[in-house]
C-alpha cells in the first residue's frame, strides 16, 4: 500500500522549549556531544491508489491545512520507500 510521509517541524525562528528540555536531559544522562534538539511530528499517510502527482498535491494540501500550522511550522513530504 503506498504511503506518504509528512514531517512537521517548528520554523527555525520559533522557540522550541520541548527540544530544549530534551537537550538538557541528554546532557544530564551523559550525552554531552548533543548540541541541540528540535522536536517535531511525523505522519504516515496511507493512500488508496498510487503516490502520483495528484496524490502529492492532495497530501500537500492536507499537510498545509490540517497537519501543520503554517504560521509557526514547516513541513516536508516524501513517498515512503518501503
Amino acid at each position: 500500500m503506498p504511503r506518504m510521509i509528512v514531517e512537521v517541524m517548528l520554523k527555525q525562528e520559533i522557540h522550541d522549549p520541548q527540544g530544549e528540555a530534551i537537550a538538557s536531559a541528554c546532557h544530564r544522562l551523559g550525552f554531552g556531544q548533543v548540541r541541540g534538539v528540535r522536536q517535531g511530528k511525523r505522519f504516515e499517510v496511507e493512500l488508496d491508489g498510487p503516490a502520483d502527482e495528484a496524490a502529492v498535491t492532495a497530501i500537500t494540501q492536507l499537510a498545509r491545512e490540517l497537519l501543520s500550522n503554517p504560521v509557526i511550522e514547516d513541513f516536508t513530504l516524501h513517498a515512503d520507500g518501503t
